[in-house]
């Protein structure tokens, strides 16, 4: 089933702020648990009767979980910026933009024994988009299919013109999950706040991966 949702949510017909609401609540509830362990481990009667090699052991620990809430309120910070600031749209040629995104994680695939299949048009009309926030979604979204792909899968990255649209699939046949976890479905959701920012559409499914984007042709210019 195909989800406009990070949360696995069926329904289109959720409003945008409700949907808001959800990811910043399920956002800040994830930091909440690495928080209330670096609380309860860094308090004073804690640490005092630890071994200087406890306490190297334990600012190793700590700082993965320091790493995680640094991550969460990052993603929720740019989803802030992205449901509440308009980007600014410009016609902008997407050939040279999906093959920067390419290339730019064919050698992460490639190392870890996957294959990325590529493929962009020669000729494409130019999109009505916002760049930055454009590169970042593709990546977001690749990033994400790379996570749940395995050795030996194939993930594909195809682009193509459609009804005043131009239609970006990111897929991999082989992988089937059941759900996201929450960093993941936070990436997922900034990814479709982006494109949703723009006039665009993102849709997604799980069983398989399977992503799809559609952003919307530049008007043509006048003579």
């Amino acid at each position: 089933m195909i989800s406009t949702s990070s949360f696995e949510e069926s329904s289109v017909s959720v409003a945008v702020p409700a949907m808001f609401c959800s990811h910043l609540e399920r956002g800040l509830h994830a930091a909440a648990q690495p928080l209330t362990i670096l609380l309860a481990s860094l308090g004073k009667g804690y640490t005092d009767p630890m071994s200087t090699a406890e306490l190297r052991e334990l600012t190793a620990s700590s700082a993965v979980q320091v790493q995680r809430v640094c991550s969460l309120f990052s993603c929720l910070q740019q989803l802030v910026i992205a449901e509440s600031i308009p980007p600014q749209l410009s016609s902008t040629p997407i050939q040279p933009l999906l093959t920067h995104v390419a290339d730019g994680v064919n050698l992460m695939f490639e190392k870890d024994g996957m294959s990325f299949n590529p493929v962009v048009p020669d000729k494409c009309r130019p999109v009505l988009i916002n760049r930055p926030r454009t590169h970042q979604a593709l990546m977001s979204v690749l990033l994400i299919a790379h996570l749940l792909s395995k050795t030996r899968d194939t993930i594909e990255f195809v682009a193509a013109s459609s009804a005043e649209a131009i239609q970006i699939i990111v897929r991999n046949a082989n992988s089937f999950v059941d759900q996201l976890d929450t960093e993941t479905s936070l990436s997922m959701a900034l990814a479709e706040a982006n494109i949703r920012s723009q006039r665009g559409n993102l849709s997604w499914s799980l069983q398989p991966f399977n992503v799809q984007i559609e952003l919307q042709e530049a008007p043509a210019p006048h003579s």
